[in-house]
């Protein structure tokens, strides 16, 4: 009988120690903010070593001579909303392939958006107090993020429809009780920015295809407000990295 309790404290230690790894938090702030994250646990350390890290300065892009058009299918509206403690975002459904691009001929299926305040990426020095971040995979598991920045100005309608249905608890996912057009939420020029990068929050993972459109769209400063708020007023981007000599493509 004591061996057996035993084991089963053995068991039961193992099992709390597994799940305390399995929770390492990161953040913006302190000693969880972008510096130390390549700190916080192994698999974060290319947010430090990594020579192709997201966001960037979009500076001196290289006008191509050939045209690598871009498409955008986004049709059908997502399936939930849910703050996660780092940002609000909003998830298709599962193995749902309604909403794509296409990018060099390849299909990249919407997984999800989200948001950051103020934009990681800048282009030309300028930074935006918006950036939407619209992810995107491909079958091999490949990602293409497409950026959108935003401005302070008109109300932006979509933000509001997906907004009523959030809970402000985090990790708690809401179903979407309204039809989004998420083409409100793409400028009508789709001219843009393209350089390989990665992720902008651990584990900071390169080989991911950016997509930063030039034209800004707006928000109003109760909407970009209400975000801020639910985030404690506190900034969720990462700082600009290196460029390490990347090549900024523009179309």
């Amino acid at each position: 009988m004591k061996y057996l309790l035993l084991l089963c404290g053995v068991i039961f230690s193992i099992s709390n120690v597994t799940q305390a790894a399995e929770v390492i938090h990161w953040g913006y702030d302190k000693e969880i903010s972008p510096e130390h994250w390549a700190e916080l646990d192994e698999h974060y350390k290319v947010c430090k070593t990594g020579k192709n890290q997201t966001p960037i300065n979009i500076v001196n892009p290289y006008k191509s001579a050939i045209k690598h058009n871009l498409k955008i299918d986004y049709k059908a509206t997502p399936h939930d909303i849910v703050f996660n403690g780092h940002t609000v975002q909003v998830n298709t459904k599962k193995d749902d392939h309604s909403d794509f691009i296409v990018v060099d001929q390849q299909k990249y299926y919407l997984k999800q958006f989200h948001f950051h305040t103020p934009s990681e990426n800048q282009i030309q020095g300028k930074s935006f107090p918006l950036e939407l971040h619209f992810v995107n995979e491909n079958a091999a598991g490949e990602l293409t993020v497409l950026a959108v920045m935003f401005n302070i100005g008109s109300m932006n309608t979509e933000w509001n429809k997906f907004w009523a249905d959030l809970s402000f608890k985090e990790n708690d996912d809401k179903n979407l009780s309204r039809t989004l057009n998420l083409n409100n939420l793409l400028p009508k020029k789709l001219e843009y920015y393209r350089f390989s990068g990665s992720l902008t929050t651990p584990p900071c993972s390169e080989g991911v295809n950016w997509i930063v459109l030039k034209h800004p769209l707006t928000i109003s400063q109760q909407q970009l407000q209400s975000f801020k708020l639910l985030i404690t007023n506190q900034d969720n981007h990462r700082p600009i990295q290196p460029l390490n000599g990347r090549i900024i493509l523009e179309d």
